[in-house]
């Protein structure tokens, strides 16, 4: 079974509201078996626009990714966030299979 991933790209606009979904968005994410790969950190865009935090969530599973993200548990966080941010949100499926080969 291949993991399911969270990729989020975010532009915060309300500090202080934000920091309440970082505050509340821990035990759901845990209970879905979600652990931070990205979370915020340097970067530098090398095409494209950019925003002002980049997470990466992964997840036991594409479904268990879903399933979090659609929870009663998150849509009751969720709010702090879209207050405070705007965002492009992805659910996507892992990559199990064949890695190019080098020489």
């Amino acid at each position: 079974m291949t993991k399911g991933y969270w990729i989020g790209r975010v532009s915060v606009s309300d500090p202080q509201e934000y920091r309440k979904y970082l505050a509340a968005n821990g035990p759901v994410f845990a209970a879905y078996g979600g652990r931070f790969l990205v979370r915020g950190g340097q970067f530098e865009s090398v095409e494209g626009e950019a925003r002002d935090r980049n997470v990466v969530l992964e997840f036991p599973s594409y479904q268990a990714a879903l399933d979090c993200y659609h929870s009663a548990e998150y849509q009751a966080v969720l709010p702090f966030r879209t207050r405070a941010s705007v965002a492009e949100m992805l659910v996507i499926e892992g990559y199990d299979g064949p890695q190019p080969a080098g020489d």
